[in-house]
């Protein structure tokens, strides 16, 4: 008998949220999907519903996410958890505002934490759970405009890290996801810099012209034209997640990258992460203490 499984997922009434929740439902599994407003998801996506789903509304900012996610895990035995609720806050560091950077960490991170408190105690009493983290290629590598985005997922991919060693005994599993550029309306989100007098910049003056302005204005002139498919992303996620079709082969997998785009960033990574510590390397191994 194929394993059963009861996925919730946060920030389910768009994007790749939405997407996972009908590719779950579609492969015979039961799905709680989340939304701040579910009156307006259920619109947007009535296939959901249609297709045996449950929506919740949770705003993960809320001081009450812990004990909403908490209640919902139990009611529903649900065993695969999905923090995708998320956004990406745009602008150089000097541009933003520290509440912007708060309310950025208050979504990306605090809300993840929370949701997966929520979570594990009923995981780790039934010593099995799944706990998928979206975050992102800017997770890996940061890029000039993203410094608070790339920030939120850094401390993501952190903390899973660390989470997966503490609930390893408990057979609870972590998977990171990293998704490459994706055809959805995330980027379609970000509005350009608030402090523009003509609506049309992405950063202030004194930026114009430079790497931050330039990622920026390539980034959302590809709105609409991103290589990847949400869908078959969707079900990517979900086969790793069921160990079911192409997921057959990565358990023991920490990171799941999504895109030819997040494959190639990944091994950029790799190349310079690696020249750094072998260029450092004497430098490194001299502060020491002599033997």
């Amino acid at each position: 008998m194929a394993a059963s499984y009861t996925f919730l997922v946060t920030g389910a009434s768009s994007g790749l949220g939405a997407q996972m929740s009908l590719a779950a439902l579609a492969a015979g599994h039961k799905v709680i999907a989340t939304a701040r407003n579910t009156a307006r998801a259920k619109q947007d996506y009535p296939e959901i519903e249609k297709r045996g789903g449950t929506w919740l509304t949770l705003d993960v900012t809320s001081p009450s996410t812990e004990t909403t996610v908490s209640s919902a895990v139990k009611a529903h035995n649900v065993n695969v958890l999905v923090n995708n609720a998320g956004y990406a806050l745009r602008g150089v560091l000097e541009d933003i505002s520290m509440s912007q950077i708060r309310e950025q960490m208050e979504t990306n991170l605090f809300g993840v934490l929370a949701c997966t408190k929520g979570a594990i105690p009923h995981f780790r009493q039934n010593r099995s759970g799944t706990i998928v983290n979206i975050s992102s290629t800017s997770g890996m590598t940061g890029s000039p405009g993203y410094a608070a985005y790339a920030a939120s997922k850094f401390a993501m991919e952190g903390y899973s890290e660390s989470l997966a060693a503490e609930l390893a005994p408990f057979d609870i599993r972590v998977l990171i996801v990293e998704p490459g550029g994706f055809r959805t309306n995330f980027q379609g989100a970000v509005v350009p810099y608030a402090g523009s007098s003509d609506g049309d910049a992405f950063v202030s003056e004194a930026y114009k012209g430079t790497a931050a302005d330039e990622t920026a204005r390539r980034i959302s002139g590809m709105h609409g034209m991103q290589p990847g498919d949400p869908i078959k992303a969707a079900r990517a996620i979900v086969e790793a997640v069921t160990r079911t079709g192409r997921g057959k082969d990565v358990d023991g997998c920490l990171r799941l990258p999504l895109g030819k785009d997040a494959v190639q960033r990944a091994g950029v990574k790799i190349k310079g992460f690696t020249k750094d510590v072998e260029t450092t390397r004497h430098i490194a191994e001299s502060v020491t203490f002599d033997e």
